[in-house]
């Protein structure tokens, strides 16, 4: 079967040939981290969630703070009912969640292992929000929150820092696809996601008017939108931002965001720019 899971559509047999996103036929997972406590409270809760890494990656950004499984491929492969069995192998309970990490460039071979299985706690897919419209109605069948990225407006700016000048295009119609699926955020006694979407967005050093377009796009085209904005960019391998986040740029675009009563979420605090934030693979 030939890939075309994602926007870069390969078109490609990754049984004998290797796409953009560096993986093959198997989902290969780098790391798994047990009660995984640094998603945003609705997700993480007071358990942490059930993190899964997953090796390789269909955006490939330059700036990735997980760069060493995102540009590279290392870790386990599993087929999609070995992938079932590993969840499985897990007491499941002592999670708030499972959290999906850049899980795109497997989506067919998740949808096999998962569907028509019931989970007793969420599936939260946490993506670069670089998706085709129709596999998101695909995934909504097994996904219960979607958490996607929507890093860019400016095409310009996507072509430089994660080779797709179509990146706005594809993500701000998958995100309206979410929020059509799940259009109502649902939460249980503890607080804890069950079922909706949150919309992340990190700011990037030099990008504030970029980040104004987004949260004016998120504004004029999400009912209720429910987002997480972020501060916690860290230079990272060889990327072309040299340093961090300015707290002037962060605090312009908190405030706008304020302005235009983008009000119901998150906010990260400025200390987060820290590479002792990022898991060691």
């Amino acid at each position: 079967m030939l890939c075309n899971d994602c926007p870069r559509e390969c078109n490609i047999d990754r049984n004998s040939t290797i796409g953009y996103c560096g993986a093959g036929e198997n989902i290969i997972i780098a790391k798994v981290i047990e009660n995984f406590m640094w998603e945003e409270p609705c997700i993480s809760g007071n358990k942490g969630a059930l993190a899964i890494f997953f090796s390789g990656c269909n955006l490939r950004c330059e700036f990735c703070q997980n760069y060493k499984i995102s540009h590279k491929i290392i870790g386990k492969e599993y087929t999609p009912q070995g992938f079932y069995e590993l969840l499985m192998s897990y007491q499941l309970s002592k999670f708030s969640c499972i959290d999906l990490i850049t899980p795109t460039h497997f989506s067919s071979k998740i949808i096999e292992a998962l569907n028509g299985k019931s989970l007793p706690i969420p599936i939260v897919w946490n993506s670069s929000g670089y998706e085709k419209p129709e596999m998101i109605e695909k995934l909504s069948k097994i996904v219960n929150v979607f958490m996607p990225d929507l890093k860019y407006f400016s095409s310009q700016i996507s072509s430089k820092y994660s080779k797709a000048e179509n990146y706005f295009d594809f993500a701000s119609k998958s995100i309206k696809k979410m929020k059509e699926l799940k259009p109502i955020n649902i939460f249980d006694k503890e607080g804890i996601l069950q079922s909706g979407l949150i919309i992340r967005h990190l700011v990037l050093p030099n990008s504030v008017k970029d980040s104004i377009k987004v949260l004016n796009f998120i504004k004029e085209n999400i009912k209720d939108p429910f987002i997480s904005i972020m501060s916690q960019f860290t230079p990272y391998n060889n990327s072309s931002i040299k340093r961090k986040l300015y707290p002037l740029e962060y605090k312009a675009v908190l405030s706008y965001a304020e302005k235009i009563g983008l009000n119901n979420g998150y906010k990260q605090e400025y200390s987060s720019s820290d590479e002792n934030f990022i898991p060691n693979f």
